[in-house]
This record gives structure tokens, C-alpha cells and sequence, in this order.
């Protein structure tokens, strides 16, 4: 990597010049980097606004699932029929779902040779278990922290290689070369957070052959989020330089702790806490499922099921089924104005409509796995504290403390199953852009849960052979590079000079904003959706892009970081917004993890009103057979094309042919 300054008008901003820049510090990243090292790129380096601050370092859930081609046990399994389970969740590429597979054992190796503690038993069988939409037990686990474990020891391996970091750079946005018939990402630019005072407003360029973006979810969108609250997401530096988008309709919300920010899924709903509301100042306390459940057998075995069934699915409304329950919580919350709560203290009751709870109340299913689990205990905290203490230590190390008191609660965004699209070798339709970990579109509407995680690391590993394979040249001179990027770097830094005005009045526009896409996107495109809210959320968001643009300012350069990604998350809400509207345009009804309201369809149970009937999408319908893409053209105009669901391929395996084709180095193309 080589330093140089070079001048823009009267400013001098210093440039790297390198192969392959990787934005981003979570799991997929910093393993693009420590592959790309190994496998001979040496000339790279990582660019992060806060190392370890993303999803990767700072989620988990009661046991955080990795999943993976299953490795023990006598059920047959093969990389063909994982890759069969992806594509069939629905709206996932078959191409990509079989390199998702095929990868996944030697993905999963690496993470075990870098020290990740994946259980095995005495003669070394990696055991499994079932996680949600996987029929084969294909999930593994390292405990609470999986993700950060993985972080943890990439992160080791990174400086053990001694890649260079480049900490507290927020990337701002992504150069690009569109001569010709296709774009070219040439690099970025980036806030340099410690030197914002200077001339030159702290800004640092980077002369790259290849950049790899690895920046998480946009979790910086939602009111209600489970994401950490340092991981915001960029996607909008990448949606300005016309990267195409797809399946941005599909994310994943359940049921999270607020005050700490963490999954309640797994044990956490098995040992069947008490749900409670209150009013706003605590009082007035309800066990408010006793009016919408028939029993409390049915309530019961309900709130057990949530464990496995986390994720808010709309087929598991019917019959008083698990995802109910994030309805009667959205209800309590939203429309009513309570809080909610949930009580590991003592069991549910029921109040005098319902019986108390007892275990021989439960479906035999429920009953049999606490029964095994040893944990027919007095209490949710007893059952809790048998089946998984780490859970209840993971609170006690955030000051919550389970046995003594309530855990505030909502219906949380957790995950987006869409994102950027990328080929196999999960390279962007921008050439040399490789979007890899949760900011890659690849996850499908049903994902097992897990599968993100190996997604990730798949997806790093290949985009960095690619790399290694065919993008392994030098970066060009700066004559050349400035050829290209001068525009576009002094475009961004008057837009940035202009932001700067020490005698701004409005100084609250920076706050405002941020709540107002929040808030808008927790109502309007989260787990419930209704049409025509959708329409007006639209409009209103592009308004508040067009307000951002001309009026925002702030009064230091120092506000610089904050006032980029209000603008950043501003275009990412309203292109998911234009998403989700082409969606149900179309047609779409409720799939994945959202109700989309409908007043032809079913109420989701008879003791509630007809507000909230709705249809499930149906499986041969136009939105299932297809996948929307989205992205901004030239004229920064949204786009939309809805595209075939490519079949999963049928490769030939005969070993002598894959052989020569191997030696003659013609498998990577």
C-alpha cells in the first residue's frame, strides 16, 4: 500500500492506493481479508468507522445458531439438498444456494481452526440440532456469543497477519469508473473521525482495484431494533453508485429485549415466561394473552413454541399459533400505548377467565422436551437457570437481573434477508464491488436461522479467491486514478463543506431526522404492513431525502459523521419503502416475517378485529415466482425489474474432467 497527497482545487487530501479495500469489521469482512492474505493479496487493508462495533461483535441469542452442512449422526445429507432447503425458503438464486452448501463444511473447518469452540463429542462428530425452516438438524452452536466468537478470532487472525486498520474511517462513499459499458468501482472516500477539524474536513481517499463491502444490515433504520446500536449500515453509498438491490421486502422480526438489545428466542420462550403490560408509568399490570387464547394449554404451549418458532412467521398465526403472539404484543404496544413485559419470576395465570399454568396443561411436545431437559421446575427462572445459565449471566453482566425483575420487550427488526445482489462469486453488478455478509441480497424469504452466519463466511472466502484468482493487479498511478475520481471527490467535499455552518439555527434537524426515518419504517415496513400507509411512507420519504439535501447543516466538522449517515439511511428507507410498495402493487401478500393487512382476508383469531385480517401470499403467485431488484440509474432514478428465480444447477461432477479444468486454473471464471 503506498501514501500519497494529491490536490483538488486548493485542498490536499491523502490517498491509498492498494489492491483491495474492505469496509467493515464484522465476521465476513475480516474474513475476506485473512483469505485474501493467505491466498497470496497481501496489498489490502480494512476501513471500519469503530472496530468491532458491528452486529457480528456485539448479538447473540440464547444459543446463537451457525448453520451448516450436517456433519454427524447417521441422517444422510449432501450439499445438493442443503442448497435444495435454501432455494426452496423461496426467492433465493439456485446457483448461489448451491455454492452456500458446497462451501459450507470448508467454511465452517476454518472457523474451527481459527479456534472458534464449536461443540463436538469423544470421537470428534460436530452434533447438530434443528433450527427454524431446517428439516435435517444442520444447526450448531458455540453458545450466546457464536458471532462474537467468530469475530474474536478472526479478528486474531487478522492481526496476527498484520493487516492494516484503518479505525474510526467512515466510508462515505464509493468511487466509481463509468466509462464503457459497465461501472467499475475504483474506491471510496472516507471521514477520517480523528482529524475532522483539519482543511481538508478529514477526508482520506483510497485508490483501489477491488473493495470489498462487508458494513451488516441497516439497522440504523428501525424505531424497534435488535441491532446493536453502533451497527447503522451503509447501504447507501452503494444504492448512490447504482449497485442493484434485491428482496429488500424481506427481513426478519421476533420478539427482543429493549434496555439491552438481544434476542429472546430459545430457552428464553421454552421455560415459559409470564407476558404482562403496563401503562406507560408501570402500572396497571395485565397478563393481556389470557383474553386472545382459549386455554391455557394453548397459551402456554404458544409462548414454548415462540423458542423455535422465533422469528414472526404469518403461517404460524392460525390456531393460536406462536407468531400470535408479536401480533397481541404490536397490539398492546402500538395501538395501545402500553409496555410490555416479560416475567420470569413467577408463571403464567389466568386471571380467573383461564386456568393457572400447570405442566400436564402443555402439548405433549412441550412437556416432553422440559421433561428431558430435567426442567419441570416451579418457576420460568428455575427452568431457565437449569436448561441455560449462561442466559440469565449474559442479562446479570448488562445490570438485569431475571430472578428479580421484568424484561421490558417489543417486536424487533433482527435481520434483512435482502440486500445487494452478487454472482457467484458474490461480485456486485458494479465490477470489482463484492458486498458479502448480511449487506448481500442472498438470504431468500425463509432462511433456516444460522444460515446468514454461513453465508457470510461463504461468501467472503469466495469473493476473496476471486480476488486472489483474476483482480490481482496493482492499483493504477494517480495520474490515472485522478482521471476518474476528481469530480467525484470534490463533488462530495463542497456537498460536505456546505453541510458545515457554525451559525446554523436548526441544530435539532440532525436528531429529528433520524427518529422521523425510524419511526417511519418501525410503523410502516416492519412485521406489520398496510398498503396504504406504505403509499403515503413513500412520498414522505423522498421528501425528507430532498429536505436532508438542500437543508441540513450542522455546526462542526465534527457532526460530519452523523449528518453522511442520516443521508445514507435517509435513501436506504425510502428505496426499501419503493420496495415494499412495488411489492404489494403486484399483488404481494404476507409472507416471510410480515402481515401485510387485507380486509378479503382471515381474521388471525376470532378475539380480534376485522383491522387485522389478512392473506397469506399464495405459492404460484407472481412476487413468489420472481425476485424484485431495485437500484438507482445515471440519473439517480429508481428502477425496478422483477427476475427469473434461477434453478440450482445441475453441474457435471465426473472427477477427471473437473480435474482438468482445475489444473488448467479454469474454474474460477
Amino acid at each position: 500500500m503506498k501514501k500519497k497527497v494529491i490536490k483538488v482545487g486548493s485542498i490536499r487530501f491523502p490517498v491509498y492506493s492498494l489492491n483491495t479495500l474492505i469496509i467493515g469489521s464484522g465476521a465476513a469482512a475480516l474474513n475476506a481479508a485473512a483469505h485474501l492474505f493467505k491466498w497470496g493479496q497481501e496489498d489490502i487493508a480494512i476501513a471500519t468507522d469503530r472496530w468491532g462495533a458491528g452486529t457480528s461483535n456485539n448479538a447473540g441469542s440464547d444459543k446463537q445458531t451457525y448453520y451448516k452442512l450436517s456433519l454427524s449422526g447417521d441422517l444422510p445429507d449432501s450439499p445438493y439438498e442443503m442448497a435444495k432447503d435454501l432455494w426452496n425458503g423461496g426467492c433465493m438464486h439456485g446457483d448461489i444456494a448451491l455454492c452456500e452448501a458446497q462451501n459450507s463444511a470448508q467454511a465452517f473447518f476454518n472457523l474451527v481452526s481459527l479456534g472458534v469452540p464449536f461443540p463436538h463429542d469423544k470421537y470428534g462428530a460436530f452434533v447438530g440440532y434443528k433450527t427454524d425452516h431446517d428439516p435435517r438438524g444442520r444447526a450448531t452452536s458455540a453458545g450466546p456469543l457464536t458471532s462474537r466468537l467468530m469475530f474474536e478470532c478472526l479478528a486474531k487472525e487478522v492481526n496476527r497477519k498484520k493487516i492494516k486498520v484503518f479505525d474510526r474511517y467512515e466510508v462515505i462513499a464509493l468511487l466509481i469508473d463509468a466509462r464503457g459499458q459497465e461501472k467499475h468501482v475504483i474506491g471510496a472516500i472516507a471521514l477520517d473521525k480523528d482529524n475532522l477539524d483539519s482543511r481538508n474536513l478529514g477526508f482520506v481517499v483510497f485508490n483501489a482495484v477491488n473493495v470489498v463491502l462487508g458494513t451488516g444490515g441497516p439497522g440504523g433504520m428501525y424505531k424497534a431494533s435488535v441491532y446493536p446500536e453502533s451497527q447503522l449500515g451503509s447501504h447507501g453509498l452503494a444504492f448512490e453508485a447504482g449497485a442493484v438491490a434485491n428482496n429488500l421486502t424481506e427481513s426478519q422480526y421476533g420478539l427482543a429485549s429493549t434496555k439491552f438489545r438481544w434476542n429472546l428466542s430459545g430457552t428464553y420462550q421454552q421455560v415459559i415466561p409470564r407476558y404482562v403490560s403496563t401503562d406507560k408509568y408501570g402500572k396497571d399490570e395485565r397478563e393481556f394473552l389470557n383474553e386472545y387464547f382459549p386455554d391455557m394449554g394453548t397459551l402456554a404451549t404458544a409462548i414454548f413454541l415462540k423458542g423455535y418458532q422465533w422469528p414472526f412467521d404469518p403461517r404460524k398465526i392460525a390456531n393460536y399459533g406462536s407468531s400470535l403472539i408479536d401480533i397481541l404484543v404490536y397490539q398492546e404496544m402500538v395501538q395501545k400505548g402500553r409496555r410490555v413485559f416479560l416475567d420470569y419470576t413467577r408463571n403464567p395465570s389466568g386471571g380467573g377467565r383461564l386456568k393457572d399454568f400447570s405442566f400436564d396443561l402443555l402439548a405433549e411436545e412441550a412437556y416432553l422436551y422440559l421433561k428431558k431437559s430435567g426442567a419441570l421446575l416451579g418457576t420460568p427462572i428455575e427452568r431457565l437457570r437449569k436448561m441455560n445459565r449462561p442466559a440469565i449471566d449474559l442479562y446479570k453482566s448488562h445490570g438485569i437481573n431475571l430472578s428479580r425483575e421484568y424484561l421490558e420487550v417489543a417486536v424487533c427488526a433482527q435481520h434483512n434477508n435482502g440486500g445487494f445482489k452478487g454472482n457467484i462469486w458474490w461480485e456486485s453488478n458494479i465490477k470489482h464491488l463484492f458486498p458479502v455478509g448480511e449487506v448481500n441480497g442472498s438470504h431468500g424469504v425463509y432462511r433456516p436461522g444460522g444460515s446468514a452466519l454461513n453465508s457470510g463466511q461463504v461468501g467472503s472466502m469466495r469473493a476473496a479467491l476471486y480476488i486472489s484468482k483474476r483482480y490481482d493487479s496493482n492499483p493504477p498511478g494517480a495520474k490515472r486514478f485522478m482521471a476518474s475520481a476528481e469530480s467525484q471527490i470534490k463533488k462530495k467535499f463542497d456537498f460536505a463543506s456546505k453541510l458545515v455552518e457554525q451559525r446554523t439555527k436548526d441544530k435539532s434537524f440532525i436528531q429529528t431526522a433520524r427518529v422521523e426515518i425510524q419511526e417511519r419504517m418501525s410503523a410502516c415496513a416492519a412485521h406489520i404492513r398496510d398498503p396504504n400507509q406504505v403509499k403515503k411512507a413513500v412520498v414522505e420519504a423522498w421528501s425528507l431525502y430532498a429536505k436532508l439535501r438542500e437543508k441540513l447543516r450542522v455546526s462542526s466538522a465534527k457532526e460530519l459523521p452523523q449528518a453522511f449517515k442520516n443521508l445514507d439511511l435517509c435513501l436506504t428507507h425510502a428505496l426499501y419503502l419503493e420496495a415494499i410498495r412495488e411489492y404489494l402493487e403486484k399483488g404481494g401478500q404476507s409472507r416471510g416475517s410480515y402481515l401485510v393487512l387485507n380486509p378479503e382476508g382471515e381474521k388471525p383469531c376470532k378475539e380480534l378485529g376485522d383491522e387485522w385480517r389478512f392473506l397469506l401470499a399464495e405459492k404460484d403467485s407472481f412476487v413468489n415466482k420472481k425476485i424484485l431488484e431495485i437500484y438507482l440509474d445515471q440519473d439517480q432514478k429508481v428502477q425496478k425489474q422483477w427476475v427469473e428465480i434461477r434453478p440450482i444447477p445441475q453441474e457435471e461432477t465426473w472427477f477427471e474432467n473437473v480435474w482438468n479444468d482445475f489444473l488448467k486454473d479454469d474454474i474460477i471464471r
